[in-house]
């Protein structure tokens, strides 16, 4: 079964992201995603599960433009994306939480790095400040905002990347195995933030009680093929 399918209530939604064809290689490992076709739209949680090694990030990496695409499309607002410019757009409304929070904050303080989104659109100083500030204070880290991130425990970088990327209000979230290293605790919080956003959402996970949660759709990749399955989360065998 493919991932094609399209349900009456999913055309309904407005379709915010949508993939044709996407066909990836690499020299050593050969085919790891062949002929993937599928949507995002408003509303959608979707879990995206396969075995190590699968290409589940190097899907997510596609998608927002980190490597180049090789074969097919990637469609975000009816527009075929292609060039770098396409993607520094996109990116601004498909936000990419990546699975280790070291890789994604680099400034000298957790302010400064939820200004970077906001000071990379266009916003001046004072209001990328406000715009930091105010994410901050919504997720209960404004007392983070002068902390060194590297200083964070595990959970607080989570959130801090979250922040990072919520701050930019895109459509779209793109989450990386976000339980990593959280304990039951860290876990709980996040998991109730994710289930209170109004975000569309692919989440690649091993946590089966996380996603069984939080996501609607299930996706798996397996042999560089793309299923569906329908409804909630599914523990199939992968």
């Amino acid at each position: 079964m493919t991932a094609t399918l399209t349900t009456t209530a999913e055309q309904e939604k407005v379709c915010l992201l949508e993939v044709q064809g996407l066909t990836h290689h690499f020299c050593k490992r050969g085919i790891v995603l062949d002929q993937l076709s599928f949507s995002i739209h408003e509303t959608d949680k979707i879990a995206l599960i396969g075995a190590n090694g699968a290409g589940k990030t190097t899907l997510l990496q596609l998608l927002v433009g980190l490597i180049p695409k090789q074969s097919g499309k990637i469609i975000a607002r009816q527009v075929i994306q292609q060039s770098e410019s396409d993607f520094v757009l996109l990116r601004q409304q498909v936000g990419f939480v990546f699975q280790d929070p070291d890789d994604q904050l680099f400034c000298p303080s957790v302010l400064e790095d939820v200004m970077f989104g906001p000071l990379n659109q266009g916003f001046s100083l004072d209001q990328a400040q406000q715009k930091a500030r105010q994410t901050l204070r919504q997720l209960n880290l404004l007392d983070l905002s002068e902390r060194i991130a590297s200083e964070l425990s595990g959970g607080e970088k989570r959130m801090v990347t979250l922040a990072s990327v919520l701050v930019m209000q895109p459509k779209v979230l793109l989450l990386d195995e976000p339980t990593n290293a959280l304990d039951s605790q860290a876990k709980a919080t996040l998991l109730a933030l994710l289930q209170s956003l109004d975000q569309a959402m692919l989440i690649i996970s091993h946590d089966q009680q996380f996603l069984a949660q939080l996501t609607n759709q299930t996706l798996v990749l397996k042999d560089a093929k793309l299923s569906k399955i329908s409804g909630s989360f599914s523990s199939a065998v992968i």
